[in-house]
Protein backbone atom coordinates (compact mmCIF):
# COMPACT_ATOMS: atom_id res chain seq x y z
CA UNK A 1 0.00 0.00 0.00
CA UNK A 2 1.38 3.35 -0.92
CA UNK A 3 1.62 5.85 1.63
CA UNK A 4 2.58 9.06 2.33
CA UNK A 5 2.21 10.43 6.03
CA UNK A 6 3.24 14.36 6.93
CA UNK A 7 4.48 15.46 10.24
CA UNK A 8 6.47 18.17 11.58
CA UNK A 9 3.98 21.61 11.25
CA UNK A 10 2.80 23.29 14.01
CA UNK A 11 2.75 26.90 15.54
CA UNK A 12 5.68 28.92 14.52
CA UNK A 13 6.65 32.85 15.55
CA UNK A 14 7.59 34.91 11.95
CA UNK A 15 11.05 34.44 11.37
CA UNK A 16 10.73 31.19 12.63
CA UNK A 17 12.15 27.87 10.99
CA UNK A 18 10.38 24.42 10.38
CA UNK A 19 11.36 20.98 9.37
CA UNK A 20 9.03 18.55 7.87
CA UNK A 21 9.00 15.50 7.64
CA UNK A 22 7.15 13.36 4.88
CA UNK A 23 7.60 9.13 5.45
CA UNK A 24 7.00 6.87 2.56
CA UNK A 25 5.81 3.35 2.44
CA UNK A 26 5.35 1.11 -0.12
CA UNK A 27 7.77 2.04 -2.75
CA UNK A 28 11.43 3.28 -2.77
CA UNK A 29 11.96 6.92 -3.30
CA UNK A 30 15.07 6.43 -5.75
CA UNK A 31 11.92 5.47 -8.54
CA UNK A 32 9.95 9.05 -7.92
CA UNK A 33 10.11 12.81 -7.84
CA UNK A 34 9.16 13.94 -5.07
CA UNK A 35 7.19 17.06 -3.95
CA UNK A 36 6.31 19.57 -1.90
CA UNK A 37 3.08 21.99 -2.08
CA UNK A 38 0.64 23.97 0.14
CA UNK A 39 -2.80 25.05 0.20
CA UNK A 40 -4.10 27.87 2.17
CA UNK A 41 -7.70 28.84 3.16
CA UNK A 42 -9.64 29.97 -0.22
CA UNK A 43 -6.56 29.86 -2.61
CA UNK A 44 -5.32 26.91 -4.74
CA UNK A 45 -2.83 24.63 -4.06
CA UNK A 46 0.87 25.63 -4.98
CA UNK A 47 4.22 23.96 -5.48
CA UNK A 48 6.74 24.41 -3.07
CA UNK A 49 9.51 22.19 -3.74
CA UNK A 50 10.57 19.38 -5.81
CA UNK A 51 12.90 16.96 -6.34
CA UNK A 52 13.72 14.69 -9.50
CA UNK A 53 14.31 10.92 -9.14
CA UNK A 54 17.72 10.49 -9.30
CA UNK A 55 17.91 13.03 -6.00
CA UNK A 56 20.53 15.33 -7.75
CA UNK A 57 18.17 17.91 -8.79
CA UNK A 58 15.71 20.39 -7.07
CA UNK A 59 13.63 23.58 -7.61
CA UNK A 60 12.46 25.78 -4.67
CA UNK A 61 9.80 28.59 -5.67
CA UNK A 62 11.26 30.07 -2.75
CA UNK A 63 14.81 30.02 -1.84
CA UNK A 64 13.65 30.13 1.74
CA UNK A 65 12.47 25.76 1.67
CA UNK A 66 14.27 23.71 0.76
CA UNK A 67 13.91 19.54 0.27
CA UNK A 68 15.59 16.66 0.83
CA UNK A 69 15.12 13.11 1.03
CA UNK A 70 16.81 10.12 3.04
CA UNK A 71 16.68 7.03 0.65
CA UNK A 72 17.94 4.54 3.21
CA UNK A 73 14.79 6.08 5.79
CA UNK A 74 12.37 6.90 3.29
CA UNK A 75 11.63 10.14 4.63
CA UNK A 76 11.38 13.55 2.64
CA UNK A 77 12.08 16.56 4.09
CA UNK A 78 11.36 20.30 3.74
CA UNK A 79 13.27 23.09 5.60
CA UNK A 80 11.44 26.11 6.32
CA UNK A 81 13.68 29.24 7.30
CA UNK A 82 12.89 32.75 7.64
CA UNK A 83 8.63 32.18 7.71
CA UNK A 84 6.51 34.61 6.87
CA UNK A 85 2.27 35.12 8.00
CA UNK A 86 1.81 34.48 4.29
CA UNK A 87 3.61 30.91 4.54
CA UNK A 88 0.49 29.75 6.44
CA UNK A 89 -1.43 26.57 4.72
CA UNK A 90 -1.49 22.99 4.96
CA UNK A 91 1.55 21.51 3.27
CA UNK A 92 1.19 18.37 1.56
CA UNK A 93 4.00 15.45 0.36
CA UNK A 94 3.68 14.47 -3.15
CA UNK A 95 4.36 11.33 -5.67
CA UNK A 96 5.13 12.23 -8.98
CA UNK A 97 3.97 10.28 -11.69
CA UNK A 98 6.41 7.43 -12.43
CA UNK A 99 7.02 8.44 -16.05
CA UNK A 100 7.50 12.07 -15.01
CA UNK A 101 11.17 12.97 -13.68
CA UNK A 102 10.02 15.91 -11.98
CA UNK A 103 7.47 17.99 -12.06
CA UNK A 104 5.46 21.09 -10.66
CA UNK A 105 2.10 20.39 -11.66
CA UNK A 106 -0.16 18.80 -9.20
CA UNK A 107 -1.52 16.96 -12.02
CA UNK A 108 1.70 15.02 -12.30
CA UNK A 109 1.24 13.55 -8.83
CA UNK A 110 -0.53 10.63 -8.04
CA UNK A 111 -0.22 10.19 -4.24
CA UNK A 112 -0.58 12.97 -1.53
CA UNK A 113 -0.18 12.44 2.35
CA UNK A 114 -3.12 13.72 4.53
CA UNK A 115 -1.53 17.56 5.00
CA UNK A 116 0.12 19.03 7.84
CA UNK A 117 -0.86 22.61 9.49
CA UNK A 118 2.26 25.50 9.47
CA UNK A 119 0.48 28.33 11.17
CA UNK A 120 3.14 31.23 11.11
CA UNK A 121 2.07 33.91 13.43
CA UNK A 122 2.93 35.84 16.69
Amino acid sequence: QVQLVESGGGLVQPGGSLRLSCAASGFSLGDYSMAWFRQAPGKEREGVSFIEKSGRNTYNVDGRFTISRDIAKNMVYLQMNSLKPEDTAVYYCARGLWLVAGSRSAHEHDTWGQGTQVTVAS
